[in-house]
């Protein structure tokens, strides 16, 4: 059975700034739709203090998801040395889709179709998918092309993770600080060589009330249009369930691979929340027994980019092939966990092991 491997990688991270002057003139209102009287200067300092965000990007007026996607696809594909002609499947992950100005989603024609039309592929077998599956979106689209190789459907996979969140948010709501845009691309090929590339993985779907901690839904402020909707999540009953579940998620994919958590090298960590993060990788060395561990384990970007959703993975995946995260860099044969949680809620973990 043919082994998974990343012969590939690429990243599009916009190059407009959003700083924490760019939302002093907001006006903020809580879950109740009651108007925040605070002042805002201690409001995102607050939010600042607890997630660690303190710029993010947005893309241009003129751009689109899918241009993004083709920018990291392209660059993936000229660093994998391949004929785009010979892909046999582009996997798309995005939550959004083809979101314009007014913050008007469009999955019609799919991402992935917009994507080969824009590499210019004329192979009629270079099949399209789109995964829609949160956060975790990257990861599984991984999962899924990793299945696709071991099954010998595919020999040449595309995986994207593209979103532009900063036109779906909520003027109006805190948590718009949180959110970003980019994207980030990997190439993989089926190899026999053993025991590298995806070695294990595992995904949990926990659709029941856990369904509404993160949805769509009208502006906080009450009087404006209900019919727009905009993205929404219940952080507090997000940070709960994400460290419950996640750090017992990646622990079970680790055993599945044979692996301690002293054989990982590296931890790739979806970011949304710099707190919530730095809980739940301390959480997973407690179910080792171990307090005191190196935190370059787990690089972060979330400060400078923010929550790109999808990207944020991917993205974090080609700065460091790139040496471009220094101090943090990939060798042969480490061991490196990607991990995810998000709108569901999903959670996901794979664990890649460099040739």
């Amino acid at each position: 059975m043919p082994n998974t491997i990343i012969i590939g990688s690429g990243s599009y991270i916009p190059t407009k700034i959003i700083g924490k002057d760019f939302f002093m003139d907001s006006v903020f209102y809580t879950d109740e739709g009651e108007k925040i009287e605070k002042p805002n200067e201690e409001i995102i300092q607050k939010f600042i203090e607890i997630t660690e965000i303190e710029n993010r990007r947005y893309l241009e007026d003129d751009e689109f998801n899918s241009d993004l996607g083709y920018r990291a696809a392209v660059e993936a594909i000229e660093d994998a040395k391949i004929d785009k002609e010979e892909i046999d499947y582009i996997i798309y992950a995005s939550n959004f889709g083809e979101v314009n100005t007014d913050g008007m989603t469009n999955f019609l024609p799919s991402m992935s179709s917009r994507l080969k039309n824009k590499l210019g592929i004329k192979n009629r077998k270079t099949i399209n998918y789109d995964m829609i599956f949160g956060c975790p979106g990257w990861v599984e689209a991984l999962i899924m092309a990793d299945t696709l190789i071991k099954a010998e459907k595919a020999k040449l996979i595309l995986v994207v993770g593209s979103e532009t969140l900063s036109r779906v948010t909520d003027a109006f709501d805190r948590n718009k600080m949180i959110f970003a845009d980019g994207a980030g691309a990997v190439v993989v090929k089926a190899t026999d060589q053993e025991n590298v590339g995806v070695i294990a993985d595992s995904t949990i779907c926990d659709n029941h009330e856990e369904l509404l901690y993160l949805v769509n839904a009208p502006s906080l402020k009450t009087d404006e249009d209900r019919k727009k909707l905009y993205i929404r999540m219940n952080g507090r009953k997000i940070y709960e369930y994400a460290l419950k579940y996640v750090p017992v998620a990646i622990k079970d994919t680790i055993d599945k691979a044979n692996l301690d958590i002293t054989d990982i090298d590296k931890i790739l960590i979806h970011q949304a929340n710099a707190k919530m993060d730095y809980a739940m990788i301390s959480r997973l060395f407690k179910l080792y027994k171990i307090s005191d561990y190196d935190h370059d384990i787990a690089p972060m970007t979330i400060q400078q980019f923010g929550n790109s959703s999808v990207a944020t993975i991917p993205t974090m995946f080609d700065l460091i092939a790139k040496g471009k995260m220094q101090p943090h860099n990939f060798k042969s044969k480490d061991n490196v966990v990607f991990a995810s949680v998000g709108a569901g809620m999903n959670i996901n973990a794979l664990v890649y092991r460099f040739p």
